[in-house]
């Protein structure tokens, strides 16, 4: 079953609660996400550590073929 938006903030927000997150159903379908999360704990962290941060947040619901995300395009940054 496919996730909600309000989810994936949900779990996102339990490990950043103070990052501004922004979800985006990028195809209107409930499949293909886009999140934007910024959040001063990335300052001075690569992208890829940044995104592995946030990946690691969604608790395997993007693990294989039977997660319930499919699709998540995602930016992350520190805030300027």
């Amino acid at each position: 079953m496919a996730m909600e938006g309000q989810e994936i903030e949900a779990l996102i927000r339990e490990e950043f609660p103070q990052a501004k997150i922004t979800i985006t159903d990028m195809a209107g379908d409930g499949n293909h996400w886009a999140a934007e999360v910024i959040d001063e704990s990335f300052r001075g962290l690569n992208r890829v550590q940044q995104q592995r941060k946030v990946y690691a947040a969604l608790k395997g619901r993007m693990d294989g073929p039977n997660g319930a995300l499919h699709a998540l395009a995602l930016t992350t940054k520190a805030p300027d």
